[in-house]
């Protein structure tokens, strides 16, 4: 399956989210490339637009490992596993929380600016991007939408690797993915246009979206 391009993988999937259309969900965006994805879905379902950022925290040593995650409003969920058999304290793992909050912040700041995160307590969020390779970023986002309040939590896209599938198992409470390519190479290969979302697109996007009377908070 191949898409023309971001919005047009946001419909498609749109459509498989039908039965969410009507109740209470927030529609998450992973910046920069799922923000049009997430776009197409909150515009189709009728439904709050937002960003969801996240940092993932690699182990020191080993920074694609990731011993946890941050987010907004300072969430932090950890896995406490991984740091116990790497010998993390938690002197190791402030060091780089703060190292990776500083670089959220400055990410909040350039998407959201002013605008008071979506509230989702006790909502359904919907966490869309445009594609997972490795499904590292969306674990993360879907523990840091569950700390965050969400009762449920819906990991959307348009296409992920069977490597991701299986990593994925379990971290939200509904997945859904239009395509699982038997050769995956990458998530671009999907796509016809997959040329890199700027920052003003996201910021554009979101400044749309905060205007329509789906927005306020209930």
């Amino acid at each position: 399956m191949r898409f023309n391009d971001r919005a047009e993988a946001g419909r498609q999937l749109a459509r498989e989210l039908q039965d969410l259309r009507g109740k209470d969900i927030v529609v998450l965006g992973l910046p920069r490339g799922g923000v049009p994805v997430a776009n197409e879905v909150a515009l189709a379902l009728d439904a709050p637009l937002d960003v969801i950022v996240v940092r993932k925290l690699g182990l020191p040593f080993q920074r694609e490992l990731g011993m946890g995650a941050i987010g907004e409003d300072g969430v932090r969920v950890l896995n406490s596993e991984v740091m116990r058999s790497a010998g993390i304290g938690e002197a190791d793992m402030l060091a780089v929380e703060r190292r990776e909050r500083s670089e959220l912040e400055l990410r909040t700041r350039r998407f959201r600016g002013e605008r008071p995160r979506v509230p989702l307590q006790g909502r359904t969020a919907v966490v869309v991007d445009d594609g997972v390779a490795t499904g590292s970023t969306a674990l993360a986002a879907c523990e840091v939408a569950r700390a965050l309040g969400a009762s449920r939590v819906v990991l959307a896209v348009p296409v992920a690797s069977s490597y991701a599938i299986a990593e994925l198992a379990g971290a939200a409470d509904e997945l859904v993915c239009l395509d699982t390519p038997r050769s995956f190479f990458s998530v671009g290969q999907s796509y016809r246009d997959f040329s890199e979302t700027s920052d003003t697109e996201v910021v554009d996007l979101l400044d749309s979206a905060a205007g329509r009377p789906n927005q306020v908070a209930p």
